[in-house]
């Protein structure tokens, strides 16, 4: 009885790690985003009025080049408002998909305007950005 005890009990252990290696894992794909990266680079083309992809050129809006992973306020060379400089986010896909819902909303005191109110778009759009590296 001893044996089948012992079997059980590292078996239980053994299924409790794999359980806890497979939450760990999923848990950490929150941070990629769930889109489409060509079908986000059309859908951008709406965005590129305000916003550069190359590093370093500013218009309107800051440079995207490198926001996946970028705190907010901090992109050389572009004038945040007071709102986004303190807002203190990393900008990772639940930070821009709830910013891209309803920038105001999420940033209050931001001077982006217009938001992406479509999920699917929101999500290409980000799996888009995470394809633009800063160098």
């Amino acid at each position: 009885m001893q044996r089948a005890t012992s079997f059980f009990a590292t078996t239980s252990t053994f299924a409790a790690a794999a359980c806890a290696i497979a939450i760990l894992a999923v848990g950490s794909r929150s941070s990629l985003a769930a889109g489409d990266p060509e079908v986000g680079q059309q859908v951008f083309t709406r965005c590129e009025v305000c916003h550069a992809t190359d590093p370093g050129v500013n218009k309107i809006g800051p440079s995207l080049a490198g926001v996946v992973g970028r705190k907010s306020g901090t992109a050389a060379g572009y004038d945040y408002s007071d709102a986004m400089k303190n807002a203190n986010i990393t900008w990772d896909n639940d930070t821009l998909d709830k910013f891209l819902a309803g920038p105001g909303s999420f940033v209050h005191g931001t001077k982006m305007f217009l938001s992406v109110p479509n999920s699917a778009d929101r999500q290409n759009v980000i799996a888009y950005l995470d394809t633009l590296k800063s160098p």
